[in-house]
């Protein structure tokens, strides 16, 4: 009879399923392999994220010098429009200026002309910045030009007194008679509306 003792082969199956078949040395470059996967990993999608990000910050930053470059030509566009709305705006107070002068000159010239007697010519009107009025003018008698003063002073738009600056009389011959040049002093003052 054959004898098998199962006993001892037991043992040797057992002790081989403990053992796992790997020794310590092996174990531990089994675990600084994978520690050294794990880690080249990690290293590789940081650097991957980060090239991501450097992409994305040279988009933004290509986007926002795009931006800055239509910004630029809005600002441009803005300053001009001021530029012109400045010009426009003196302009403007300058009509104003005239506007408010224009009706002035025109009292100015009405008082004048309604003033006027028989036989008197105006031959320079002029008006100073604060408002004095310097009349040259011809007539043929020194009664006009005293009938003349007193209608500039009966005018609303004249202060008092008119003054008579000179006079010259000259003799023409045809027809015979007298010919005389005076010239005014006046200050233009309107009435306030």
């Amino acid at each position: 009879m054959i004898r098998i003792n199962l006993l001892a082969v037991e043992r040797e199956r057992t002790r081989k399923r403990t053992g796992g078949g790997f020794d310590a040395s092996a174990r531990i470059t089994l675990v600084c392999l994978l520690i050294l996967l794990a880690t080249v990993a990690g290293i590789g999608f940081w650097a991957w994220s980060l090239n991501e990000a450097s992409s994305d910050l040279d988009r933004q930053i290509a986007g926002a010098q795009t931006e800055a470059r239509r910004l630029h030509s809005v600002i441009q566009q803005v300053q001009q429009f001021e530029k012109q709305r400045g010009e426009l705006q003196q302009r403007v107070a300058l009509i104003e200026e005239l506007r408010k002068g224009q009706t002035n000159a025109v009292h100015l010239l009405d008082e004048v002309s309604r003033s006027l007697p028989d036989m008197v010519w105006l031959t320079d009107l002029k008006e100073s910045d604060d408002g004095v009025v310097t009349i040259d003018g011809r007539c043929t008698s020194l009664t006009a030009v005293s009938d003349f003063v007193a209608n500039l002073e009966r005018s609303p738009y004249f202060k008092k007194p008119v003054e008579l600056v000179g006079s010259q009389t000259q003799t023409i011959p045809e027809p015979p008679g007298e010919l005389i040049r005076f010239t005014l002093k006046a200050t233009f003052a309107p009435p306030q509306s």
